[in-house]
């Protein structure tokens, strides 16, 4: 019996590395998967069945049950169809663990409009479209007197609590993502609902550029860039042993799990009238010496 015994789980990008490791670690706890990848290049490009369909043959082969899906999961149609398909199989959804995503990083000065808004759409649109069709469903449990216990984890990164030199996008949708956890967190608590999120480092198909120099696996022992690595803290946080815990992020990579603290209200001047542009630098200055150095972007 593991810890995640009959739950229903749809993984995004469950066909490579992290998505990959979060569906074979959810089967090997008791989970029936609904493996969802669109099979694409790192940067988007052609499409295949093949990727979730081994992973589905895999966790078969272990004893599992797990169902395979290609549908675009930042369209408004294919993510409606993956929530059905893990309905049709299983009867329900108890999680939803968002993880899809590619990368096409460039400089500012040289980013073009497509590379700005694919990325946006995969990132951000390709966690909202799910988790608005899974909320619906778990709205819809709760209004017929069920009470769910429903879990959503969603995927950031180090790159948009931080900031990444060349990836402006990544980094900007990344982001919202982080915000769209504290929101969804809020307003899904009522339905018996825990949303959370995760900023993952790890060997993959979109790291291995950004950080090649650290991406090599060690000849023996303990490997801390093993995308299996962050497995483990998204299980728990999508098993029902995790229902206090909602609206966080985590940081996680190898061995480590670190909570991240995000914006909060930092120091405050206040004069009681409208200020003057001309006084302002001594108190903006006040302000900066009270307050925290703020984390250095990555590539700085």
């Amino acid at each position: 019996m593991g810890i995640c015994e009959g739950q229903v789980v749809i993984v995004t990008g469950g066909g490579r590395g992290i998505g990959r490791e979060h569906a074979l670690e959810f089967a090997r706890q008791g989970a029936r998967v609904v493996v969802n990848d669109l099979g694409t290049g790192r940067a988007g490009d052609g499409r295949s069945g093949e990727p979730a369909l081994a992973v589905v043959e895999e966790i078969r082969a272990a004893g599992g049950r797990a169902t395979a899906n290609s549908d675009d999961v930042a369209s408004w149609d294919g993510a409606a169809r993956l929530v059905k398909t893990a309905v049709s199989a299983y009867g329900k959804v108890d999680v939803l663990v968002n993880n899809a995503g590619f990368v096409r990083d460039r400089m500012l000065v040289s980013m073009t409009e497509q590379e700005w808004d694919e990325v946006q759409r995969v990132h951000l649109k390709g966690h909202f479209l799910p988790l608005r069709h899974a909320a619906a469903h778990w709205r819809e449990r709760a209004k017929s007197g069920e009470k769910p216990v429903a879990r959503v984890i969603n995927t950031s990164s180090g790159a948009g609590l931080q900031g990444s030199v060349g990836q402006a996008n990544y980094a900007a949708a990344k982001a919202g993502i982080a915000a769209l956890t504290q929101v969804a967190a809020a307003e899904l608590a009522r339905y018996g609902v825990t949303v959370n999120a995760i900023a993952p480092a790890a060997r993959t198909r979109m790291t291995e550029e950004v950080f090649a120099s650290a991406m090599a696996a060690p000849a023996e022992g303990f490997d801390p860039m093993d995308p299996a690595n962050i497995a483990p803290l998204v299980v728990w946080l999508g098993s029902p042993l995790s229902g206090h815990v909602t609206g966080r992020v985590f940081e996680v990579e190898g061995g480590r799990i670190a909570l991240a603290t995000g914006w909060r209200h930092g120091p405050s001047a206040e004069r009681g009238t409208r200020w003057d542009p001309a006084e302002l630098g001594d108190t903006i200055t006040a302000l900066l010496a009270e307050a925290p150095a703020p984390e250095q972007v990555y590539g700085t």
